[in-house]
Parts: structure tokens; sequence; C-alpha cells
């Protein structure tokens, strides 16, 4: 990751000049720069960038919104030489920080196991900032990167080197230079639970489950009740006995604990900024195999609460672990209950990779603010229905619910039985589209894009 420094008013050979409508001012430029500027001020393009001999200069318009000055961060590492270790970025204060945090999260590369790692890893080590960025802007943009980063590592990590056990214990590190407890329960402290969903995913496995309890507590909190996340942690899914097809499939299904990663992450990033909400994530993990005594369609499992579910399909195992922790949700009496989860393909289907499908009986207001800092950060939430119309395809004859809707609507089906376990106020985001990416999109990359942490940090961050 790259360092921010202040610079001393000296500016370095390699320059981003972010440009407002009558130029920019205070910056001696080298003679060959200034024609260039001024034609670039005339002409309708918001980004380019000039080479020579004394270095490298790009100039970005100031009047976009901010995802526009996100990508244009993009633009310039992809611009760049591959020998620029140094980049001092001058100009209008307000486009700055986009314009750096699209540049940092561009520089993301997952190379722990390329044998020239070296080789291939980017040299660009720091960016220096104008005065006139505030200490508190900058430090908020790195610990911001830091989060989304480690997100996106534990997506990109394969399970023959992240299994549940290993999740627990990646997620207890982050407690060690925060404010944040970490407790971990292994299978037999599940088992006395009684998890029954968690532990039945758990049958085809050779590894043992996990259940991770977060707990970010500042002093002088704002929230008198916490904020409980709840995230995903499948950190492999063949699917079980409803096996899952490999192209396209199970060849990314290391990507199906995003949901954790995404609240794990967002409490690292409010303790590393110091925030004012009382927030818990709980992190129920395991992998869904076929294998050893795998659970099986028609099987009838006891949750958590006492609710009996007669399984129709293995492969909605997600909505299996996350009851048991919503349920297990109601002992912190939270003012708000949030999941997150990759867990369906209807609604990549619905919408695609841009956006979130959220929905939920949380009062109005918590739904329009989502939207807004959704929009802000640009990881946009779109609002389904969450009719009680919809609990009718999850009743089962023979049990409670049935872990299966209709063929039509299944993230809204999903969501209506992940409801069913929640005392508080609910909302449930599907993260399944905009999670992992096949092919790179500008500063979101290329496989985990650590969705998620973002939007909860700000969410939480605008809350009073």
């Amino acid at each position: 990751m790259i360092q921010l420094v202040y610079h001393a008013g000296q500016t370095g050979a390699n320059v981003i000049l972010v440009v407002g409508k009558k130029g920019i001012s205070g910056v001696t430029l080298p003679e060959q720069v200034n024609p260039h500027l001024r034609s670039f001020l005339k002409s309708e393009d918001n980004f380019d960038f000039l080479r020579s001999n004394e270095g490298y200069t790009c100039f970005v318009k100031a009047d976009q919104k901010e995802e526009e000055l996100r990508i244009a961060g993009n633009k310039i590492l992809a611009s760049l030489s591959g020998n620029v270790t140094e980049l001092y970025i001058e100009g209008e204060p307000n486009a700055i920080p986009a314009i750096a945090e699209g540049l940092m999260l561009s520089t993301y590369q997952f190379l722990k196991y390329k044998k020239n790692a070296e080789k291939e890893k980017h040299k660009l080590q720091s960016l220096f900032l104008p005065a006139s960025i505030t200490k508190k802007e900058s430090q908020e943009i790195s610990n911001t990167v830091k989060a989304v980063f480690w997100a996106r590592d534990m997506v990109n990590e394969p399970v023959s080197s992240l299994n549940a056990e290993q999740l627990a214990e990646e997620i207890a590190k982050l407690g060690e230079d925060t404010g944040i407890s970490v407790q971990s329960l292994g299978k037999t402290q599940i088992e006395s639970l009684k998890m029954g969903g968690l532990l039945a995913v758990n049958r085809g496995s050779i590894d043992p489950p996990s259940f991770t309890i977060m707990e970010y507590k500042p002093e002088k909190a704002i929230n008198k009740k916490p904020i409980v996340l709840v995230g995903k942690g499948v950190v492999y899914d063949t699917g079980g006995l409803s096996l899952k097809p490999t192209p396209g499939s199970m060849d990314v299904m290391k990507c199906d604990m995003a949901g954790a990663a995404s609240v794990a992450g967002a409490v690292y990033l409010s303790a590393l900024q110091n925030s004012k909400v009382h927030v818990i994530a709980l992190i129920p993990a395991t992998d869904n195999r076929p294998g050893m005594n795998a659970y099986a369609p028609g099987d009838i499992v006891t949750m958590y609460d006492g609710t009996t579910v007669e399984v129709l399909n293995t492969d909605a195992e997600g909505r299996m672990i996350l009851a048991d922790a919503l349920a297990y949700s109601a002992k912190f009496k939270p003012e708000l209950v949030i999941s997150v989860a990759t867990l369906t393909g209807a609604a990549v289907r619905a919408i695609g990779t841009k956006a979130t499908v959220a929905m939920g009986n949380a009062d109005d207001k918590v739904f329009q603010l989502l939207e807004k800092v959704g929009n802000q950060v640009h990881e946009r939430v779109v609002r389904f229905p969450f009719w009680d119309d919809y609990k009718e395809e999850i009743k089962s004859p023979i049990a409670d619910l049935k872990n299966l809707g209709g063929p039509n609507a299944g993230m809204i089906t999903a969501g209506k039985f992940l409801e069913h376990f929640v005392k508080s106020p609910y909302v449930h985001l599907d993260i399944a589209g905009p999670a992992w990416l096949d092919a790179k999109e500008n500063y979101k990359g290329q496989g985990g894009t650590g969705t998620g942490v973002r939007l909860l940090y700000n969410y939480m961050k605008k809350l009073k």
C-alpha cells in the first residue's frame, strides 16, 4: 500500500495537476507543460497526461463527480511508466481526496502466489499531498484503503489457506492494534449453542466451523443499543450435495465469504477511525462440501432458535448459517441488524454487478441513508420490496420453514427466510453481484472488490 505524505511546497518531477476552470495557481510548471495545460483547459477532456524527459505530468479537471474523480485516480496509475516511485498532487483541494482514494485503491495487487511477484509489483510508493488537505482527510483515506485491502485479501485467498478457523484467526488479528474485542467460538462451543444451521452445512467438511464475535465499543458511544452486522462466512461453496457446475460458478466460490470480509472490514475501519458508534459483527463460517456426512435435500434441521427448516437445496447454505447468527443477535438487543452476504444468483440476474440488492423491515430513514451513502461512495444499493406475500413461498408442509422459495424473486424469498430469525429492525444486503468481478473494472480491480466496507463505515459515520 502506498503512503500518503505531505510535501513542503517543493514539487517533484512527477505531478498530478487538479485544475479548476481558470487553471491552477501557486505552482511553478516546467516551460513545456504550460502549452499543454492551456490546450487541456480549452478541450472537453477531463483527463490527460504528458510524459517528457523532465518527468510525468497529469491533468485532471476538478469539476467532476466524486466517482469520476476516483476513476481518474485509476487512469493516473494506468498511465504511469513503471519506474515512477513518487507522485505529487496539486490543485483544487475539494477534488483531491477522491482522486487519491481512487489512485490508492487501484494499486491493490494479490501477488502472494506469483513466482515473480517483485517484478510485477507496482513501483509507486508515495503520494505527496498539499497542505490544503487536512490530516484528518488523509488519515481517513489511508485507513479506508487499508480496510478495503484487508477485505480483498480475504476474498481472494483460496480455501486451501483460509478455512473457517483460519478466517477467525485473521479476524482476531484485527483486534491486536485497535479497540476491537474478538471472540472466536470453535465447534464444541457451537454445538453447545445448538446452532443447527451452521453445524448442518459443516457436516460435509473435515474442517470445523467457527463463529466469530467482534465488538467495537467506544467510550461515549452515540448509540445506546449496538448496531449488529452479520456476515456470511462460507469460505468455499461447492453447493454441497446440490453440486454447482464448475465453470463460472464453483471455480470462484472462495468469494462466498465476502459478506464476512465486508462486516469485519467495516468494524476494523470504524475502530481505526475512532468512530463513536457501538458496533458488533457476527461471523458464522464454514465450507460447504458434499463429503463426510453431508446434509442432504429432505433433511430437517433445528436451528439455534428452535425453528425447524426443511432443506430442499444444500446450495442454499448461506441462509442456514446466517439464520443462526441472526437469531443469536437478539442477546445484544440491537437497534438495527444488517446482514451482508453473497446470497443469491437471483440478485445478480436482477441488477448485475453494479449494485447491491437491499431489503428489510427497518425504518425508511435507514434505507434512505444507505442509498445516499451508497451513491456517495459508489457502492450503490437498490431497495427491493419485502412484502409478507413472499413468506408463503418458504412455508414447509412438514417443518416451520423450507430453505428455498419458488422459481422467481429468489433474493426476496431468501431475505424473508432470514427475517424470520431477527427480532430487531432489519436490513439485508445481497452483495452477490459487486463483491466479485471476473474482469478488471477501474479502481475496483479484478476478483474480490471489498464491497460493503466503505458503505457500512460511511453509513455508521453519518449516524447521529
